[in-house]
């Protein structure tokens, strides 16, 4: 027969300990754009925020304040470089661009309205059986989350035991997060990212990585490494 624990007894904690941290990645949507919802902007230039974009890049550098941040990194479009502002005057850290934080590269469906790509029989694809779809002339699915898991592991690597911020788009940080998860990617279209939110991925030596959330827009992220 097993004696019972005492109620006193101490539970081990299940996520990172407070010995060992370990690296916080937060993951950053880029703020909403005038045609956000509406087109499928991709890589194209010259897309910048709106005002309700530049409201929610604010938050996210309010929402950072009592937590210690090591490095900010950006997808180089104007969109994400736009979101990284705020939380750059409010650290005092510069940020460094890193296209492997870069959007899906859509090809020739760059540009196109969203209405209209869902009318074509590809679009079942995208949303049901994404890792067998390529952008016409574009990449695929799988090449983008190939490409931001490397980014953010490399990133991670160079700051390690610290909190690095990555300011991205909506496809990629979906990837990342279903990559973490261990969810296939043909469920990644059911993660969602809204503009302006933040995903916690928690790296620790020895164990495996650790979603903490997805597409939050409210909570104070300091909370994240605890008191």
């Amino acid at each position: 027969m097993t004696a019972a624990t005492p109620p006193d007894s101490p539970v081990p904690p299940s996520g990172p300990s407070a010995r060992d941290p370990g690296t916080l990645l937060l993951l950053v949507r880029h703020g909403e754009t005038p045609t956000t919802g509406t087109v499928l902007p991709g890589r194209a230039p010259g897309l910048h925020l709106s005002d309700r974009g530049r409201a929610q890049a604010e938050q996210v550098a309010e929402r950072l304040e009592g937590l210690s941040v090591d490095a900010l990194y950006s997808s180089p479009l104007e969109r994400a470089c736009e979101t990284t502002e705020p939380t750059s005057a409010r650290t005092g850290l510069a940020v460094t661009q890193d296209d492997g934080l870069l959007e899906c590269d859509f090809g020739e469906w760059t540009g196109a309205a969203i209405a209209d790509l869902a009318a074509l029989p590809e679009w079942q694809t995208v949303q049901h059986s994404p890792s067998t779809f390529r952008f016409p002339n574009g990449e695929s699915f799988t090449e983008m989350q190939e490409r931001i898991v490397a980014a953010i592991g490399a990133l991670c690597a160079a700051h390690s035991g610290g909190v690095v911020v990555c300011f991205s788009h909506a496809d990629p940080i979906k990837a990342a997060v279903a990559h973490t998860l261990g969810t296939p990617l043909d469920l990644f279209q059911r993660i969602v990212i809204s503009p302006g939110s933040v995903s916690a991925i928690s790296f620790v030596d020895g164990q495996a990585p650790a979603v903490l959330m997805v597409n939050s827009t409210s909570e104070p992220l300091s909370e994240l490494r605890g008191p």
